[in-house]
């Protein structure tokens, strides 16, 4: 199932605009410039509740992708699609630098050939890292902006099915990841919103006094 589910997405359900547009949701140094300059614009405009929520996602996707992604894709090591079988449409931007040039060039596109032994292969393909962290940010944006913030899960599972589409991960790879993203993202802004409740006030008492809850403006 996994794998007919993949061939639908990677080789079926496939156009020239779609390449496109997935190699670049799927290649996260293109969006580096517009994320410095938004997290900028946050912490310059902002206010305390924008910068409340940049820094929870900072320290929350850092834990999800340095911690809890990294730590499962050692344990799990499971090959990736275009290592286990023949086939998978490799998708991915051309060269560039800055990385976002890339877009006007022409795709690289390659069929993958399975590697002969894959018990010597250092499998990558659980969790997926873009799923976990993309959907990590999507559910706190719509915890920190409520009506407005649920709008961010449209670009997050885009990430995910481009994962899938450019043949990077298994859908199951990527739905497995999404719901860890969820569980381990609320378990970890619901500890540092008690951390801040219960100890926020003895670190800074007059920003304690103003802003009470992280999540509250």
């Amino acid at each position: 199932m996994d794998q007919k589910l993949l061939f639908l997405i990677n080789r079926q359900w496939t156009d020239p605009l779609l390449d496109r547009l997935m190699a670049l949701l799927s290649s996260f140094p293109a969006w580096i410039p517009f994320m410095v300059v938004l997290i900028a614009l946050l912490f310059w405009r902002g206010g305390f509740h924008a910068r409340a929520f940049v820094l929870c996602a900072g320290l929350i996707v850092g834990i999800n992708d340095g911690v809890i992604s990294k730590g499962l894709k050692h344990l799990v090591s499971r090959p990736r699609p275009h290592q286990s079988i023949d086939g998978v449409r490799q998708v991915d931007l051309g060269k560039a630098t800055p990385r976002i040039l890339a877009i006007a060039r022409p795709l690289k596109i390659k069929l993958s050939e399975a590697a002969p032994d894959l018990e010597g292969i250092d499998g990558r393909s659980f969790p997926s890292s873009h799923t976990v962290n993309t959907i990590s940010v999507a559910l706190l944006t719509a915890c920190f902006y409520r009506r407005r913030g649920w709008l961010a899960f449209l670009p997050a599972l885009a990430v995910s099915y481009s994962r899938i589409y450019t043949g990077s991960h298994w859908p199951s790879d990527v739905l497995a990841s999404i719901f860890l993203g969820l569980g381990a993202t609320l378990l970890l802004l619901c500890a540092l919103e008690w951390l801040w409740q219960k100890w926020g006030g003895r670190v800074t008492p007059a920003l304690h006094v103003s802003h009470p809850s992280l999540l509250h403006s």
